[in-house]
């Protein structure tokens, strides 16, 4: 069964919803495609204080992400939660949904943001699949006493490890060279703290335990391996746009970023890319996200007015 709509939108973060709103505001029917079973894409995951959103400071991304979603429900949009797109016909502005149904817009928004980079290393699937995923902001204190391993050069591994090394924990941190990216507000108190153990010009070659970590391989530049025991590992090491579903239909940059013009616009036409996927980390926020999501729903508003018959 096919159904229809001006704007299909793909992904509820921040950039997804504003889209979705400004599409109601501006009278353009749409749909507000999100594969989770709730709206707010990455904004659960974020355990610091939000204090940089203009008139919303919240003490996690969660009470920014319920204020969103309230939003969303006031203004009545159109919102497709648990609902997960398989594939999408770019040219012909078709998605195909995991159900078996498929939405025929005449424009779509993809918001569809970013994941984690990952290791690729033996045993990191089986550690991602226990569920041994934790975040310095809000888990630092249950490894009070006990050794973690941070992985990564720029701000969150940084961060991170100091987070964890105050709260009591052992920190060995990992970098593949001794260029560290970290803003000098983390990088020299995490340089000089005596519980954070500096392992440049290393890689993790394996992640070992069966039932919880135990540790990992870690290779140095002269090739020599070592075993260090560890209760959890933090993988800070950027991030990967979700841009699987459009690449070869839509121009993309070297690492997978969706290439957009000023007004959010991609290669294809009517087809617009926002937040996370199209915005490299440097200015990826929530204020660009919300901001992007106006213009591309703007954007596609007038164009879809100026096709009326």
């Amino acid at each position: 069964m096919e159904q229809q709509t001006d704007v299909a939108i793909v992904g509820a973060g921040p950039a997804g919803i504003a889209a979705a709103l400004w599409c109601k505001r501006l009278g353009a029917s749409h749909r507000l495609i999100e594969a989770n079973v709730a709206v707010g894409g990455s904004l659960p995951s974020i355990h610091n204080p939000v204090i940089d959103y203009p008139g919303l400071p919240a003490a996690s991304g969660m009470q920014i992400r319920d204020a969103f979603a309230a939003h969303l429900q006031l203004q009545q949009c159109d919102v497709a939660t648990d609902s997960r797109v398989v594939s999408i016909d770019v040219a012909g502005k078709r998605l195909c949904l995991a159900d078996g149904s498929s939405l025929f817009a005449r424009g779509i928004i993809l918001a569809t943001g970013c994941s984690d980079r990952r290791l690729g290393v033996p045993g990191e699937e089986e550690l991602l699949t226990r569920g041994e995923v934790y975040s310095a902001a809000r888990d630092s204190a249950r490894f009070r006493g006990r050794a973690a391993i941070v992985v990564g050069g720029g701000d969150r591994a940084a961060e991170g490890a100091l987070l964890l090394a105050n709260a009591g924990a052992t920190v060995w941190w990992i970098h593949r060279s001794d260029a560290y990216r970290a803003r000098e507000e983390f990088l020299q108190p995490a340089l000089r703290h005596p519980g954070i153990v500096k392992l440049p010009f290393a890689r993790i070659t394996e992640v070992h335990g069966n039932t919880r970590m135990t540790g990992v391989s870690v290779e140095d530049k002269d090739g020599a391996i070592r075993f260090v025991a560890a209760d959890a590992l933090f993988v800070r090491i950027g991030v990967e746009p979700n841009s699987r579903l459009v690449r070869g239909q839509l121009a993309v940059d070297e690492n997978g970023f969706i290439v957009t013009d000023d007004t959010c616009r991609t290669s294809a036409d009517a087809v617009y890319a926002i937040g996370d996927v199209a915005t490299k980390p440097p200015f990826s926020s929530i204020a660009t996200a919300v901001g992007q999501g106006m213009i591309a729903a703007k954007q596609l508003a007038m164009r879809l007015e100026r096709q009326q018959p």
